[in-house]
């Protein structure tokens, strides 16, 4: 595997519940294969074996009400750990990285989502990120109702399966390492049972969805639209297409 190309490249993938991150980076990190591309991949909130223990915090239901405020410190607190013991090692040894959701879902969930202040968690970012910014965003675009149903179906069948807790804020997924790379401690294995963010009502999504159709319109240099709607091998072949538009791959 090529690990040799200078600093590696932050690739992340965005969307609302049943858009289909999950399998378009396990697709991905097969493509980077194939290509020779040394790379990571993880989640967010999670990825390092702190970050994971902080996700759990943010995710799991309950009597306890979890004031926003403090969702959305969390959620940077879980960032801080793992830019600095994943993503920023990864990084400098040439290394891409794949992440599944990064701070667009923060603008999303928690700024869209819950109509917390921008200018707040603008400054968290700036606090915990620096100048760290995805390379590249694949935002993967589905209407609530398709997107909501899919989820809804993926938590029946992983009921029926036996599958245990989900975790990803907003999509529930354990994320596995590409190209040799030893995974992030604490990744748990897929699931699909609610969390709370599986509970929330359809207007709640859409504020989310709008919010990040507003972010890809405000950086479209960054941010690629992907239709969720296609099948997984046509999503799958568009995100192709953008890494080959920018020449990253053949």
């Amino acid at each position: 595997m090529n690990s040799a190309r200078g600093p590696g490249r932050f690739l992340t993938l965005e969307g609302i519940e049943g858009v289909g991150k999950t399998t378009q980076i396990e697709r991905l990190s097969r493509l980077l294969d194939r290509h020779e591309i040394a790379h990571a991949v993880t989640r967010e909130p999670g990825g390092t074996p702190l970050a994971e223990q902080i996700r759990a915090l943010v995710l799991c239901a309950r009597e306890e009400v979890v004031p926003d405020a403090a969702e959305l410190l969390l959620v940077f607190a879980a960032r801080s750990a793992h830019l600095k013991n994943l993503i920023e090692p990864n990084l400098a040894a040439g290394r891409w990285v794949l992440c599944d959701r990064f701070t667009d879902s923060t603008y999303a969930y928690q700024g869209g989502g819950r109509g917390l202040d921008e200018r707040v968690i603008r400054m968290l970012e700036q606090l915990v990120q620096e100048t760290r910014r995805p390379d590249l965003t694949l935002l993967i675009d589905v209407p609530v109702e398709l997107g909501l149903a899919r989820a809804a179906q993926r938590r029946a069948a992983a009921a029926g399966a036996g599958a245990g807790p989900s975790g990803a804020v907003g999509a529930g997924a354990g994320m596995a390492v590409g190209a040799g790379m030893a995974a992030g401690a604490g990744m748990s294995a897929a699931g699909a049972s609610e969390d709370r963010f599986d509970a929330q009502r359809a207007d709640f999504f859409e504020r989310v969805r709008a919010a990040y159709l507003a972010r890809a319109a405000a950086e479209p240099e960054r941010i690629a639209l992907i239709d969720g709607r296609a099948s997984p091998d046509e999503v799958g072949e568009a995100i192709a297409n953008v890494l080959r538009a920018k020449a990253w791959i053949s």
